[in-house]
Formats: C-alpha cells, structure tokens, sequence
C-alpha cells in the first residue's frame, strides 16, 4: 500500500484513474529584442489521453511520454518530417524522457506492472533497457553530466532532491520538499530546481551540484511549480492559458507575456525550449479545435480620437509591486489627456502625463514622467513618443504601447519598457473603472 501511495504522489494525477486528456503543442519561438512571440502553432501529439513531459533530444527531434493502448510509452516526434515513432516495448509504462548526455539514448522513469518505479537507460539503435538507480524511488530527473543525476526522489509524503553519482553508484541527499521542475541554467555550471515551503508558496532556486551551494533566485507564480529558462536567462512559467515571464536581473516580477486562449489551449503545465532557442513545446489541454488559431478580423478603424473615446474614464489597477491609477480626460481639442500615478507601501513613487493628440490624419501618445516631488525625468522639451500603429474595435495599438477593450469596465494596457542591457520588458496592466 505504501508503493502504491508513493506511486501516485509521485505522477499525482497523471497515473490511474484521473489522467487528463493532455496534449503536446509546439511554437516557433523568437525572443529578439526581450520580447517573446510564438508562431507556426501545431498539435504535435493529436491524440486520445495523456501525451505530457516534452523535452528535446536536439533542436530536430522531441521527445514525450503518449499514450497508446491504454499505456504510456516514449514517443519519439521528429520536427521536420512531422512522424512519431515509439522507441520503447516494454510491459511497463514510461515517463519523463530525457536525453543521455554522450550517447544515443534516453533515460526515463518506468512504472512496472508490479508497482516498481525505476529509472532507466534505452538504447535508441537496438531498443535495449537497463536500470540506472534501483535503489531510488525517482519521479522527476536532470542529467548534469554524463556521470551525474539530479533527481526528485519520493519519500514520505514528499519530494526530496537527490545527486546520484553513476561511477560511484552513491546517492547523497541534499534537500527535502522540492517539485518535479529541474533544469539547467542557461551560461552557468547549476542547475534550478522548486523548493516548497511549508505555508504552501515555493521558490525557484538554484544548485551547484559540485559544490552543494544553494541560492534563491524568486518566488514562483503562486500554485506553479512547472517551468522553463530561456537563452537570455529569462524564465518561463504557465498559468491556466496564459504565459508569464520573469527576468531575474530586475525588480519587475512576473510579467503575462501571451495567452493562448485563441489557440483552445487551457491548463497549461510542463515546457521545454529547443537547445538552439527557436522552438518551444508545452503541454496543455483543448478546449475547442485549435487546429488554426483564431484571427482577428476585427476592421481597421480611421485614426481618430472619437474611436478610442472609451478609453476615457477613472482606471485603477496594480503593476510594479503596487498600486497604480490612471486618469483618461473624454476627447476634446483635438486630444486626450491623461495623469497617472504608482503607489508602493503608501507612497507616491512617480507620476505621468500622458496626451493622445491629433496629428497629419494619425494619432500620437505623448508622455512625460515626474518624481514623487513633481521634478521632472525627461529634459525640458523631451517626450516619450508612441506613433500609431491601428485602431480597431477593441483595441490601440501604438509603437510600444497597446490599449485593450476588455469589457465596458475592464481594461489592459501593455507597455514596452527598455532595460539597462538594451533588453524590452512589457508591462502588463489590467484595469478596472
């Protein structure tokens, strides 16, 4: 009964009776100039059950765990030529496949019919398996190097994180209550791993598995513990349909990037970024076709101010770590104008004046900043300018700058602010009236 139990914990709902219809997606990813946009959505794994674990064995060929006949295997999906082929026949079912460092095969964990879960190396050329960590009970794995795995081990009631040394056949325990979420950092010799806290937030940190050095890099999103680093040593983090961003280097927290909700994707989980940074798969599950995303047919509308007029109002909201409001005048004089102000732990922290005006058939939005004492951040005749770029029913989008229509009393507003190293951050503001 306590295998049993252990099992479970170790999967949670994924084996038994609770598995959910999960499917593999895949993007093109660009992450130039600090943003993030995805491309060429495609369902990769487009089948009945649990398809889930993604991780890739080059920048060609991905790896996952599918389901077939009722259990679940390794599937093997090649990228350029659209084909899966499954590279494992045993009677056991196989999670979480990772490549080999140095070889041509890969690891991953096998839940036997007689309740033994253990992970194991398959050979990709002649589809041999052997045990790597009998005495382990492994949920989740990294491979540091080609003698070393970092690992989720079940004990208890949790997840303790283990290094296992394959020359010496040693495991040494290095910290209790952790996630399933293991990854190396981008230009660096650790790796990152989820460390749960008692009053139920968690933390991303980071391990040095030659030295044992532990560190704390931020909070996580709040109920997430599955995440992916990117090439710039930004991190990704799924929420319900929305992707969120963190940059560790600033003070901005985490940042909704892109929601996929028009792609009939919700519940999204586990990701993984392409060696080469170009592809990202995620889990998640349909809601509707998501064979092609949807479009936006919304009209383009004329550059006029009377078609923005519902911008107008008394907003707040919260950004930056506190509390923000925003002031939009109705259409007059050929323009709109606008004060806001950001509040942290009771205090002013700076002001804006904003103008949205006519000009030669378009529109620009104009602003200045001021400290909390009124004095001024920009030289005497310097604004911060945002030409137009379309109007449509719901929203305005300028050059770094977009308003959208959420509901007659909601309202977001995404704004591009450049780093100190060059790099862009959008903002994301959601407001009410």
């Amino acid at each position: 009964m306590k295998l049993n139990f252990l099992i479970l914990f170790a999967f949670g709902s994924l084996i038994g009776f609770t598995q959910p219809n999960t499917e593999v997606f895949l993007f093109d990813l660009n992450i130039e100039n600090g943003g993030i946009e995805l491309s060429n959505f495609k369902n990769i794994s487009d089948n009945e059950g649990y398809d889930n674990q993604p991780s890739f064995l080059d920048d060609k060929t991905l790896l996952y765990a599918g389901t077939r006949n009722g259990q679940t295997d390794i599937v093997k999906y090649d990228l350029n030529y659209d084909t899966k082929t499954w590279i494992c026949f045993t009677e056991g079912g196989e999670y979480s496949p990772l490549k080999i460092p140095n070889q041509n095969a890969v690891s991953a964990i096998r839940l036997d019919p007689d309740g033994k879960q253990r992970l194991y190396r398959y050979d990709l050329k002649n589809s041999t398996n052997t045990v790597l960590l009998d005495t382990l009970v492994v949920g989740y794995h990294l491979w540091f190097d080609k003698n070393t795995i970092i690992s989720s081990v079940l004990e208890s009631d949790f997840l303790s994180l283990y290094s296992s040394d394959l020359k010496t056949g040693k495991n040494k325990r290095i910290t209790p209550r952790v996630g399933r979420s293991l990854h190396h950092i981008p230009n660096s010799n650790l790796i990152s791993f989820i460390s749960k806290n008692m009053d139920g937030t968690s933390e991303i940190k980071s391990l040095n598995p030659k030295t044992g050095s532990i560190k704390t890099i931020a909070p996580t999103l709040f109920g997430v513990e599955d995440m992916c680093w990117l090439a710039d040593g930004s991190i990704l983090m799924a929420k319900n349909d929305a992707l969120f961003k963190l940059n560790p280097k600033n003070k901005l927290g985490w940042i909704e990037i892109v929601s996929l909700k028009s792609y009939g994707i919700q519940n999204l989980s586990r990701m993984a970024v392409s060696p080469d940074g170009k592809k990202l798969a995620i889990v998640g599950e349909l809601t509707t076709s998501a064979t092609n995303p949807l479009e936006n047919t919304s009209a383009i509308l004329e550059p006029k101010l009377e078609n923005i007029k519902w911008i107008a109002g008394n907003w707040k909201g919260e950004a930056f770590g506190g509390q923000t409001e925003e002031n939009w005048s109705e259409p007059s004089g050929g323009s709109m104008m606008a004060t806001f102000k950001l509040i942290d732990n009771g205090k002013v922290v700076f002001y804006e004046i904003e103008i949205i005006r006519e000009l030669e058939n378009t529109l620009i939005l104009q602003l200045k900043h001021f400290g909390n004492d009124l004095k001024g951040w920009e030289e005497k005749d310097k604004t911060i300018d945002f030409p137009l770029k379309e109007i449509t029913e719901n929203k305005v989008v300028f050059e770094g700058m977009t308003f959208e229509k959420i509901s007659a009393n909601e309202m977001t507003i995404y704004v591009d602010i450049r780093q100190d190293d060059g790099s862009v951050e959008t903002v994301k503001f959601d407001y009410k009236k």
